[in-house]
């Protein structure tokens, strides 16, 4: 993180000592924070920016930062209850929004740590880098884990500049998180047009959000709200992308899913017996049945991609290789439905969770034909003898100059193959056995040399990331093996 997102988190994180001592847990602790944050930031566009709010007046910052004792307690409890009845954004923002600071006195010393701040002074993407930040924290702390693995703002960064995105493009981010991906886009489009019609365009009618979890989705129209966008609607909303086909589709998808592979949940038997049953999407659109989420937001990113459109998509090493009739097919189609151009290789110690090991896949759709419309995938390798922690060592945007200036935008026709950059012609890659992609080709010097070995803790995640994978390749190739007729 940045120094000014340093100063940030560790001014935020300074008020949970404010509340441990009242029992608030460490969700909810975050959650009243950024409901006050938003308030307080609100009321800061206004004054210093002279925009327009949507929160009606008799709940916004001012009203509530000048009460005390029990009528800070009451005004703070129904300014949370009428919010959340509002419609469009704010409604979005407070949806199930309770009061959690029930001590009056600690609820005025939170808000008046708030008031004393100019947080819009700040140049930073304030709620996500404070969501982000607190969840680093709480995972260094309680050594649990942070449990999210938000995309580092340097990789987005670089996929925005390649991807270029233009006004007058749709951009959807089926799983977006605190919206780090629709706000990089949203500023790498803003200087392109002075024409007034054109920035409404791009505040009101061209991005689009999904996700899952409620919290992620309220900071993540905080966000957008705060940086203007919207026309007084949410352009991100709560729920489950996979579930159904949308009736809309985009010209781009920029997108982190979740990186939790296989979908299921819990069964309660009449007998209290506890089954776990697997969570397997059946959508018409979908080619292939299977409970793995990477593969199924493959397939739903394929399918809400226009004509034509474009994905840049961060995925987990297990997509390259799975195994079984999805992962494998999947492939396939990548390769013969789409021009499956680029991937990139991210390097471990990037993510919250250490030996994370992920991908960036950079596919254009394509119109049905007779001949595959992959002819090479270009390979950038950023994770052989590349070492980066989230604190010491972390990476930056300096690190992906040359992916960024290997990737040739302009006319990738010019690409040249390097030492980390290599090129794959389409037979080569579906001779491969089981069609995998896991591809490297530059010798490991960890292999050889004990000083150039990442962190132990690196090392473990790897080996329980591996096993893992082994593990499922094992389970695939066990269900083939069952859904085999015995031979005579």
């Amino acid at each position: 993180m940045s120094n000014d997102h340093s100063a940030l988190v560790a001014k935020v994180w300074n008020y949970a000592h404010v509340l441990r001592d009242q029992g608030i847990s460490y969700g909810d602790y975050v959650e009243q924070i950024t409901y006050l944050l938003f308030l307080k930031m609100d009321a800061e566009r206004v004054a210093l920016l002279g925009e327009g709010s949507t929160v009606p007046e008799k709940w916004r910052w001012g009203a509530l930062a000048s009460k005390d004792g029990d009528e800070l307690e009451v005004h703070y409890r129904r300014t949370l209850e009428a919010l959340a009845l509002e419609k469009g954004i704010i409604g979005t923002i407070f949806r199930k929004a309770q009061n959690k600071l029930a001590d009056p006195a600690k609820l005025k010393r939170v808000v008046s740590l708030i008031n004393d701040q100019d947080w819009l002074a700040i140049g930073v993407d304030v709620k996500g880098s404070i969501y982000e930040g607190l969840l680093e924290r709480n995972a260094a702390e309680v050594k649990s884990g942070a449990g999210q693995y938000f995309t580092p703002r340097p990789v987005i960064q670089a996929m925005v500049e390649v991807m270029r995105p233009k006004i007058g493009q749709t951009i959807c981010d089926p799983a977006c998180g605190t919206g780090g991906f629709l706000l990089a886009a949203y500023e790498y489009m803003k200087g392109q047009s002075q024409d007034r019609d054109l920035q409404r365009k791009l505040r009101e009618a061209t991005l689009t959000g999904v996700d899952i979890v409620d919290e992620v989705v309220r900071l993540s129209a905080m966000n957008l709200y705060l940086h203007g966008i919207g026309n007084g609607e949410s352009p991100v909303t709560q729920g489950d992308a996979l579930a159904a086909k949308p009736s809309a589709s985009f010209d781009m998808v920029l997108t982190n899913p979740p990186f939790g592979k296989k979908s299921s949940y819990k069964v309660v038997g009449e007998d209290g017996s506890v089954a776990t049953e697997r969570e397997i999407y059946e959508r018409e659109d979908f080619k292939y049945s299977t409970s793995n989420k990477q593969l199924n937001f493959l397939q739903h990113i394929m399918s809400i991609l226009k004509q034509d459109g474009k994905a840049a998509v961060v995925l987990p090493d297990n997509v390259l290789f799975e195994a079984g009739n999805a992962g494998e097919g999947l492939r396939r189609r990548l390769l013969d439905a789409c021009d499956f151009h680029t991937l990139l290789r991210l390097p471990t110690g990037i993510f919250y969770k250490p030996g994370v090991k992920a991908n960036v896949l950079f596919f254009d759709r394509k119109p049905a034909a007779t001949e595959p419309w992959t002819k090479e995938l270009w390979i950038y390798d950023l994770r052989t003898n590349k070492h980066f922690t989230l604190v010491q060592t972390p990476l930056t945007r300096a690190d992906l100059d040359d992916f960024v200036s290997c990737y040739s935008t302009g006319n990738r026709a010019q690409r040249q193959e390097s030492e980390r950059f290599k090129r794959f012609g389409y037979e080569e890659l579906v001779n491969r056995d089981k069609l995998n992609m896991d591809i490297f080709w530059l010798k490991d010097d960890s292999l050889e040399n004990l000083d150039n070995l990442p962190a132990p803790d690196v090392i473990a995640a790897e080996i329980v990331e591996n096993l893992a994978a082994a593990l499922e390749q094992f389970r695939a190739v066990a269900g083939e093996l069952e859904a085999t007729p015995e031979s005579c």
